[in-house]
């Protein structure tokens, strides 16, 4: 499938989980953006990535099988130049049929009706910007419950193996409305339960509390306001299914963008 090889100074591949923010960030040289640069120091260059976003919530269970995949625009309102940008990484159909067979056929579909959005290359094109690793894009299926979504990212683990890189891609604040309103008044304001949200996600993770993880959402009020919708929660669950209790858990990157937008990066392994 992926040819195994190991970094020397970790048994298997990490699993990462990234705070992608705004697509601005795709174009700017900001925190954030050398974030992202940073994971390339943090994180073995790995055969293939399996990749996570909040952008590609759907009616079922696909992963990409494109030798090609395009590059998503999934955005509006945006400066033209961010609209001109690729990410011209290739994909790789045989990774893509092997992880469907992990997954199983009847769950999981080829697809080429997506791509790579911006929950994506936005962040790989600073990780990677050679853009020489094949990636491949698994959908999240909006009719599983949350401890579905964390089963398929225990069922991904052993790719951990095989040298790649499962990359997950949302935020663990994401309350959009509130980020517009601070950007519109140009205020940075984090409120109080943004910053409890994540600072209680931060302890469950570091506790390796899954149990806790899961029930968080979206049963407290914090929640609520820290995801109006689940999608850019999602992605994290993928990460912690992939993980395991053994895996050094760092956050190379934390803050908050426009007030309520989490950038909180992690690494598992």
């Amino acid at each position: 499938m992926i040819e195994e090889k190991h970094n020397l100074s970790r048994d298997r591949m990490p699993v990462v989980f990234v705070g992608h923010g705004t697509p601005m960030n795709a174009a700017q040289d900001n925190q954030w953006s050398r974030g992202f640069i940073a994971l390339r120091d943090d994180v073995p260059k790995p055969a293939a990535i399996l990749a996570i976003s909040a952008h590609w919530y759907v009616s079922g269970s696909y992963l990409t099988s494109h030798l090609q995949p395009p590059t998503i625009h999934d955005f509006g309102g945006f400066p033209q130049p961010l609209h001109e940008l690729e990410y011209p990484a290739p994909g790789h159909p045989e990774f893509a049929r092997s992880v469907r067979a992990l997954l199983g056929k009847e769950r999981v579909q080829l697809s080429e009706d997506w791509g790579l959005d911006h929950g994506i290359w936005s962040v790989l094109r600073w990780m990677y910007p050679e853009a020489d690793v094949p990636v491949v894009q698994l959908s999240m299926n909006r009719h599983l419950n949350i401890v579905q979504h964390y089963e398929i990212g225990k069922s991904l683990a052993s790719l951990r193996d095989q040298n790649v890189l499962i990359f997950a891609s949302g935020n663990i604040v994401h309350n959009l409305r509130n980020a517009i309103t601070q950007m519109r008044f140009d205020t940075a304001v984090t409120p109080d339960w943004a910053s409890r949200f994540d600072e209680a996600v931060k302890q469950a993770i570091l506790a390796h509390d899954i149990e806790a993880l899961l029930s968080m959402y979206p049963d407290t009020a914090d929640a609520q306001l820290a995801h109006p919708t689940p999608e850019h929660w999602l992605p994290l669950i993928y990460a912690a299914g992939a993980a395991n209790e053994k895996d050094r858990i760092s956050f190379p990157t934390e803050g908050f963008d426009s007030g309520s937008l989490s950038m909180r990066n992690i690494i598992f392994g």
